[in-house]
């Protein structure tokens, strides 16, 4: 029987079969190569989309603009001060006031409730762009990254992530894995480990795909022989200013660098959601340069300009994945 995803939510991976993933993942590669070879593929022409943002984002916010409008649709984008949603206007009845005048819609925002309640009262499709506990439209453009590296062969693969292994993009990392038969490691210290519910849910779901899911503090541990080295920013949108300097002294250990990289296989890669903290080249990376004395954070200049990193590759994967997610639960 094929896959049939009209009408549903994307919120979270979980909610989604092995099956379904993999269609999805089929599909983005599909769009890429229209997209590549200038083939117009407007196949919903006509049908609108709202995105609600309570985080501002690079990414998320052009590879849905620039996917709907590749689709054909209409894309009206709401910045955090744009909408009485949460102020003065109820989650649930924004959803039912944008259900009767759009077609899908897309939140990246911070509770995972908003976005759930959104979905259970808009009456179209709701997609998640990213709350304090999922990230899976990331998800599927690493993936992509990671089929594209490997000859689309991911099953026994090792991915490995470090520093933060209990925020958001490590916690869809892990669900991901385990569904697709990938080995994930989540290499930080204890006191940054995913829940352990979350946890023995992935280790029963990847013992079904013949793959493995483990927690250590040790990086060489971690990293030998590892196809995937991933990094995420230390201090998420949203985090107090208090917590940065008990972050850098727990996680400066589990910085990606040159050294790190050596341990895993030859033809291993690294990857970023970004944005990343490799320079000082920002504002804020300048501002905890001063403060901290560091000039990198998570990942080394050196490992992030490597021809070992995907980075760019994985941010481009966003637009053709999530037009996937679009296409499939609104066609």
């Amino acid at each position: 029987m094929g896959v049939n995803l009209s009408g549903r939510n994307f919120i979270r991976l979980l909610d989604f079969t092995t099956e379904e993933i993999e269609y999805l993942l089929k599909l983005s590669k599909n769009f890429k190569d229209m997209k590549r070879a200038g083939v117009p593929h407007r196949y919903l022409e006509g049908k609108n989309i709202v995105l609600l943002f309570q985080k501002t984002s690079t990414r998320t916010r052009c590879a849905f603009e620039v996917g709907g409008m590749d689709l054909g649709m209409g894309v009206t984008y709401l910045d955090p001060g744009s909408s009485q949603m949460g102020k003065k206007e109820s989650i649930e009845d924004t959803a039912r006031v944008l259900g009767r005048m759009y077609d899908g819609i897309e939140f990246r925002g911070f509770a995972q409730a908003d976005v759930e309640e959104l979905g259970a009262n808009a009456g179209v499709p709701v997609w998640n762009g990213l709350t304090d506990a999922w990230h899976p439209t990331q998800m599927l453009a690493d993936v992509l990254t990671m089929q594209e590296n490997f000859n689309y062969d991911l099953k026994g693969r090792t991915v490995v992530f470090m520093a933060d292994a209990a925020n958001n993009v490590a916690r869809s990392m892990m669900v991901v894995c385990a569904k697709l038969g990938m080995n994930f490691v989540g290499c930080a210290p204890e006191t940054n480990w995913p829940d352990a519910e979350l946890v023995e849910e992935c280790k029963a779901i990847a013992a079904e795909h013949g793959a493995t899911v483990k927690l250590t503090a040790d990086v060489k541990e971690a990293c030998t022989g590892a196809d995937v080295i991933y990094a995420d920013v230390w201090v998420s949108m949203g985090d107090p200013d208090e917590v940065w300097a008990e972050r850098i002294k727990n996680l400066e250990p589990y910085r990606v660098t040159k050294e790190v990289m050596s341990y895993a296989n030859d033809e291993a890669i690294f990857l970023h959601c970004l944005p990343a903290f490799h320079d000082t080249n920002t504002v804020i990376g300048a501002e905890k340069a001063e403060q901290f004395g560091l000039t990198e954070m998570e990942v080394s200049d050196e490992v992030f300009e490597s021809k070992q990193s995907k980075v760019f590759d994985e941010a481009e994967n966003r637009m053709h994945t999530i037009k996937a997610v679009m296409y499939a639960t609104l066609k």
